[in-house]
């Protein structure tokens, strides 16, 4: 009869610092991990930070300006490489197209926090093509796009309001677009692509080939690795895992059913001390990540993360003890190593 009698369960004792770091794109422009990151806490401040390239605050940046060929750039912040910059209101002047030409002039934000302006390929006609004449330039990998200038005239003049352009996504770059998903401890041997099987991010859709060498924008992350201390008298792990229910509707001559799922608590039970003073207790209604091996001389483990919940009871005769419960927000990863 197979048993856990040699089982073993961890919990998140304390955390480990990693500076922002470039994530990996996985090939879909979508799921993102990091070299190291197989977990992120989730404890109240020690949660994962993560900085897309782009604008942080402020919109519309650019407008019209009273000299020729330039425009007015609004105070804003944006990420470039996990940092912030505060960046004053300024100007930027951009290069007109030769006569019968067309370009497109792109405004930017250097890494370094410098307006400056990369100015694109004259062409015949505009194009929406990035790098090809008459379309976007292509910009440095880690520059944050604010807008462009499109022009179609040799003359210098006061730039148009026409000619200003920044929809987001399409001619600006903002940090929270499009928007992303965390899942702190991934899905372990569930995984149906290998970026998924430890933690990563998920964004809505696909990031845009926007800079140089048709790169795509970049993702910084910092986070907090857990460190694990063994509980060491512990009993009756349950994982957090979801269970599915079926309800029914009666028509005439015959029943349709349909399917409910419901995540439901992880849950063990530990022996303690006084009750009061172990390290458990100073951790109750924190977010934690718990580790559980069910044999302690083998590889296979599972994760579960989520806030942790004591029920104590402190009888008279008998081991004092605590009904703990795991309530997460998706549901246990099973890891073979």
């Amino acid at each position: 009869m197979a048993t856990s009698a040699t089982a073993k369960t961890e919990f998140e004792s304390g955390q480990s610092a990693n500076s922002y770091t470039l994530m990996t794109d996985s090939g879909d422009h979508k799921v993102h991990t990091v070299a190291g990151g197989t977990v992120y806490s989730a404890k109240s401040g020690y949660e994962a930070s993560v900085r897309p390239n782009g604008i942080v605050t402020g919109r519309n940046l650019l407008s019209t300006h009273a000299s020729v060929d330039t425009v007015t750039v609004a105070a804003f912040t944006a990420y470039s490489m996990g940092v912030e910059q505060d960046v004053n209101a300024t100007t930027a002047s951009g290069v007109r197209p030769a006569s019968g030409k067309y370009n497109i002039n792109s405004v930017t934000m250097t890494s370094s926090g410098t307006v400056t302006v990369v100015t694109g390929t004259d062409g015949d006609a505009f194009s929406a093509t990035r790098g090809v004449a008459g379309g976007p330039p292509y910009i440095p990998v880690d520059d944050v796009e604010l807008g462009q200038i499109k022009w179609s005239d040799d003359t210098s003049a006061v730039v148009a309001s026409t000619e200003i352009f920044q929809s987001v996504g399409t001619h600006t770059e903002r940090f929270d677009f499009p928007v992303w998903n965390v899942n702190n401890i991934g899905e372990g041997d569930a995984a149906t692509v290998s970026a998924k099987k430890n933690a990563y991010i998920e964004f809505s859709s696909a990031l845009s080939a926007i800079h140089t060498g048709d790169a795509y924008k970049r993702v910084y992350i910092s986070w907090y690795s857990p460190i694990y201390a063994e509980l060491s008298r512990t009993l009756d792990f349950v994982p957090a895992e979801n269970s599915h229910s079926v309800t029914s509707t009666q028509y005439y001559n015959g029943t349709i059913g349909s399917t409910s799922t419901t995540l439901g608590q992880g849950s063990f039970t530990a022996l303690m001390t006084d009750n009061v003073t172990d390290a458990l207790v100073g951790e109750k209604n924190q977010i934690l990540t718990i580790r559980f091996y069910p044999d302690r001389n083998k590889t296979a483990y599972i994760l579960t993360q989520g806030t942790i919940g004591l029920s104590r009871t402190f009888p008279v005769a008998g081991q004092n003890q605590a009904d703990v419960t795991i309530s997460a927000d998706t549901q246990s990863a099973e890891f073979s190593s």
